[in-house]
């Protein structure tokens, strides 16, 4: 029997190619290779789909598609970069585009073969077995994953990339990868910067700046992706770390015009249209970002991609025009995700209760409104009343004043939310954003940021002094006070910087971490339509719901040392 029968008569196919000729083409070579399963998309929405509902061992897809925007390429990228595609699948990418930067741009990507048309059933096969190959070569990496041993897999793939086995390089981009999600940013940049050494190149570069960008370094991370940019005016992943970057520095125009280079580069991205659209909207351009968000609310609607608070967003947007019909189908379409994914009703019940509340304005029903504005207010201080919830609310409280419609405790309600999520520069003027058109809620937001750095400044002044106790104690007197996570954090910080001179440290440190778990800090990104995939890392890693990073492996860390 032909071996390679015997290795694919298993495997699932997925076959994209909006050509009935050339994708018949295809289907009849993986069949006479033995290929168990196999399925046919014509148009990449419908792979999309697919690729988001199952599993698939191999990918086969057309680089462009007549009378479609989005390419294969798109596709894959945003396969990857929202971690939808498993590391056993195999994705061959087929074009009849032979220039050497297309061919660059898909071995970035990532891609598991590139194939050039015309090709024969045999160069598709031995693509197919070569990946196939290389996944096998490292099978041991990828079981210790999926066992969710990450610091062993971390350590495999230390030990894979400095003895220079086979496949080193896509060893230590995933090593890389465990680190930045396991917490170990340090380890990730120093094995990013051992391969940029080894071999320059732009996915290494990039992952130093990722790490440097999630050890709160944004302003290095801008430095490394600047000069990345520079030479890989291209390198579309480049501009989305960019635009994180500027956004966490407060640099929203700067951030806008970075996702706008993104979007034009893949102007059919879901996820990239979410982020521009929401930056627009915060950044004021608000006729750009509706008009962005209504796209991908149009092409993205039904993908797992999609984020609910672009439809939050039109909503106020729909009001703010006085359009009824649009803020009822902005309603339709959030019923229509909360019966999709029931897993996130508990969100989506919260987003539905804004738009509701819209409607009852739009309507003139001005006491149910009022009724759903209060009950929102009186559940600030729980846990699961976060940064999103706190934007939406204080925007309903700015249309509500705009109409001239009395919520005489709103006040005080603006203070307590501000005091809370006036964590950073940039989520204080995220939060202003929500007030545009009050300049008096707006002015109570920035005070409220003054106000904390104030309260940080004052207890560390006692640390520089000499007693950091009495800093810890300062800080979460006022952390438990405000529910500020930037104080919570700080104690902690302070906390594990003098343990030995604060003697009653261990209670401290249980009070500061209570306080850290039921108040943890905002997830700024969130708010630009970066989602969180539950128990999702790179390439399909798998990681457990509420999987918390372990304590740093010596192995690993000694190991990561060694190649400096």
């Amino acid at each position: 029997m032909d071996p390679v029968a015997t290795e694919l008569h298993d495997a699932r196919a997925l076959v994209i190619d909006g050509n009935p000729q050339s994708r018949s083409i295809i289907v009849n070579q993986l069949r006479e290779a033995g290929v168990g399963v196999i399925v046919q998309c014509a148009r990449l929405v419908d792979a999309r789909h697919k690729l988001e509902m199952g599993t698939y061992d191999v990918v086969i897809s057309e680089q462009y598609f007549e009378r479609e925007d989005t390419t294969g390429q798109d596709l894959l990228d945003d396969l990857r970069r929202n971690q939808l595609l498993p590391f056993f699948t195999v994705f061959v990418m087929v074009t009849s585009e032979a220039s050497y930067s297309k061919v660059a741009e898909a071995a970035e990507s990532a891609l598991d073969a590139y194939l050039l048309k015309p090709h024969t059933a045999a160069g598709l096969v031995e693509r197919i077995r070569q990946a196939r190959e290389r996944k096998q070569v490292l099978r041991e990496i990828f079981t210790a994953i999926e066992a969710e041993r990450f610091d062993e897999a971390g350590e495999l793939c230390i030990q894979h990339f400095v003895a220079r086995k086979p496949y080193w390089l896509y060893a230590a981009r995933i090593g890389a990868e465990l680190m930045l999600r396991t917490g170990h940013m340090a380890d990730a940049e120093k094995l990013y910067e051992a391969v940029v050494e080894a071999k320059t190149l732009p996915w290494a570069r990039l992952g130093v700046a990722r790490a440097q960008l999630e050890a709160g370094y944004p302003q290095r991370a801008t430095t490394t992706l600047a000069g990345l940019i520079e030479t890989e005016p291209g390198y579309t992943d480049a501009y989305d770390i960019m635009g994180r970057a500027q956004f966490e520095l407060g640099h929203f125009k700067n951030a806008l015009a970075t996702f706008k280079m993104a979007t034009q580069l893949t102007p059919s991205s879901v996820n990239r249209l979410l982020k521009h659209g929401m930056m627009a909207w915060y950044a004021g351009e608000r006729d750009e970002g509706v008009e962005l968000l209504d796209r991908a609310t149009r092409i993205g609607l039904d993908s797992k991609l999609y984020d609910a608070q672009a439809l939050v967003l039109l909503s106020f947007a729909r009001l703010d025009n006085n359009d009824q019909r649009g803020l009822q189908r902005c309603r339709d379409h959030l019923e229509h995700l909360r019966e999709r994914h029931p897993g996130s009703s508990a969100r989506n019940q919260r987003l539905l209760d804004v738009i509701e509340a819209l409607l009852a304005i739009q309507d003139h029903q001005t006491a149910r409104a009022l009724a759903e504005v209060r009950r929102m207010a009186k559940t600030i201080a729980q846990p699961s009343f976060d940064f999103e919830t706190g934007s939406n609310l204080l925007a309903l409280m700015t249309r509500l004043a705009a109409r001239s419609i009395q919520l005489y405790e709103v006040d005080a309600a603006v203070d307590t939310m501000a005091m809370r999520f006036c964590t950073s520069r940039a989520l204080t003027e995220l939060l202003a954003c929500a007030a545009v058109g009050r300049n008096d809620f707006i002015n109570r937001v920035h005070a409220a940021h003054a106000q904390i750095l104030k309260l940080t400044e004052e207890a560390m002044t006692l640390s520089l002094k000499g007693d950091p106790q009495a800093a810890v104690l300062r800080l979460l007197e006022h952390g438990e006070l405000t529910l500020n996570a930037k104080l919570i954090e700080s104690a902690h910080l302070v906390l594990h910087r003098h343990e030995a001179r604060i003697p009653d440290h261990a209670a401290l440190r249980l009070q500061a971490q209570t306080l850290r778990e039921r108040y943890r800090t905002t997830d700024i990104h969130a708010g630009l339509g970066e989602q969180s995939h539950t128990g999702r890392a790179a390439g399909g890693m798998s990681l457990p719901a509420g999987y918390k990073p372990p304590a740093k492996s010596e192995g690993l860390l000694a190991s990561v040392n060694s190649m400096g």
